[in-house]
C-alpha cells in the first residue's frame, strides 16, 4: 500500500489537540505529526509525567490516529541563531528567560535534547526541526565575506549540535533538519557541508520539504537521490513560483506571505510548482516507506477546505512501487 499520510500540527496550534484530532480523523488522515507548542506536545510535561505521555497516546488512539514524529522547529531555530526579538516571538517565557543571547541558545539546546528524551518516552523515533544558523545573514557576499567566518559558522554548528546529538544517540531517536532558507543547510552544497561538519553521524538527517527548494530552482527529486540515506521524514508542502513577469523577486521583497507581489508563495499541495509525482517515484526508488506529512500553508485558502483537499491529492498521487517488470506477463511459461 502507499505511505501513511499525516498532518503536521504546527499551523493548527491555536486549536486544542483533541479538537484537531477529531477533524483530522473525520477527514481520513492516518495520523498527526505533533508540534511541540500549543497543547499538542509539551516536552517539559512529558518528562515530568508518564501519565501525560500515555494520555497523548490515548487521545490519538481514540480517533484512530498514529504519530511517527514530533517537531521542535521553533526551539531548534534558536540553538544557532543570532538572537533578537524575532526569536522571542516564537519561544515560551521559560526558554526566553532574560533574553541574554547565549542563555537563550543554551536553554534551547537543552530543550532539544529533552525533546529526544520525550520522543523516546512517547515511542517516536524522529524529531523534526530547524537548527538556526550563525551565518545566514552572510548569504549575499557584500560587504565581501570573510570566508574563514563562513567555515567557523559550520564549526559553531557542530560544537552546539554534537552534544545534543549525543543525547539522540543515547535514546535511539534521530533528528530531521528541515533544509530551509535561514538554516545552516538550505541547498545541495550547504547540506553536504552541514553533514560533513558533524562527520555525517547517523543521528542527524533530513526532514525533506520540497517547498523550500522549488523557489530556489532546485531539483527536489535529485535532492532526495543525493541524500537518500538521510531522508528520515517527508513533508508534503507546495509553493507557487511566480517570478515570470519580471517584476517579482525570488528574495521575497520583505513582503509577508500572501502578498501577490512576492516572487513565490506557499500554497496547498497540488496547487503549486512542486512535481510531487517525481518526488513520490524517487521516494519509492530509495525505499522510503515512512509518513507523508502535510504541512499546510496557504494564505489564500480556507484551511478546513485545504487540508482534506491536500489529503485527497496525496491519495490519488502517491503509489506503492511495483515489484515486477511491467512486461513480465508477456513471458512464456514454456
Amino acid at each position: 500500500m502507499a505511505r501513511p499520510v499525516t498532518l503536521f500540527t504546527g499551523q493548527w496550534a491555536d486549536l486544542p489537540l483533541e479538537a484537531l484530532a477529531k477533524k483530522v480523523s473525520d477527514w481520513g488522515y492516518d495520523g498527526l505529526e505533533l508540534a511541540c507548542w500549543g497543547d499538542h506536545f509539551e516536552v517539559d510535561k512529558a518528562l515530568e509525567s508518564d501519565k501525560y505521555v500515555r494520555e497523548k497516546r490515548d487521545l490519538l488512539e481514540k480517533y484512530g490516529l498514529n504519530c511517527w514524529a514530533i517537531s521542535t522547529h521553533l526551539v531548534g531555530q534558536c540553538v544557532c541563531d543570532p538572537i533578537d526579538s524575532r526569536n522571542k516571538s516564537i519561544l515560551s517565557p521559560r526558554l526566553w528567560g532574560d533574553g541574554d543571547p547565549e542563555g537563550v541558545r543554551q536553554r534551547c539546546a537543552e530543550e532539544v535534547a529533552n525533546t529526544a528524551r520525550a520522543a523516546a518516552m512517547f515511542g517516536v523515533k524522529v524529531v523534526n526541526g530547524f537548527t538556526g544558523s550563525p551565518i545566514w545573514h552572510m548569504i549575499y557576499s557584500f560587504p565581501p565575506n570573510d570566508f574563514d567566518k563562513i567555515e567557523a559558522g559550520y564549526r559553531e554548528f557542530a560544537d552546539r549540535w554534537n552534544p545534543i546529538l549525543d543525547v539522540f544517540d543515547e535514546v535511539g531517536v534521530k533528528y530531521g533538519l528541515e533544509v530551509h532558507p535561514s538554516e545552516i543547510a538550505y541547498d545541495f552544497v550547504t547540506t553536504e557541508k552541514t553533514l560533513a561538519a558533524i562527520g555525517r553521524r547517523p543521528a542527524f538527517g533530513i526532514n525533506f520539504d520540497p517547498s523550500h527548494l522549488v523557489h530556489q530552482f532546485l531539483d527536489s527529486a535529485a535532492f532526495i537521490e543525493e541524500f537518500a540515506d538521510r531522508i528520515y521524514h517527508v513533508h508534503v508542502k507546495d509553493a507557487k513560483v511566480k517570478v515570470g513577469n519580471g517584476r517579482r523577486s525570488i528574495l521575497g521583497s520583505h513582503l509577508n506571505f500572501g502578498d501577490d507581489r512576492r516572487g513565490w508563495d506557499f500554497v496547498s499541495p497540488g496547487h503549486g510548482s512542486v512535481d510531487f509525482e517525481a518526488i513520490f517515484r524517487t521516494l519509492n526508488r530509495i525505499g522510503y516507506s515512512g509518513p507523508l506529512s502535510v504541512e499546510w500553508e496557504d494564505s489564500g485558502m480556507d484551511r478546513d477546505w485545504g487540508a482534506p483537499d491536500a489529503l485527497a491529492f496525496i491519495r490519488r498521487t502517491d503509489f506503492a512501487p511495483s515489484n515486477v517488470a511491467f512486461d513480465a506477463a508477456f513471458a512464456s511459461d514454456e
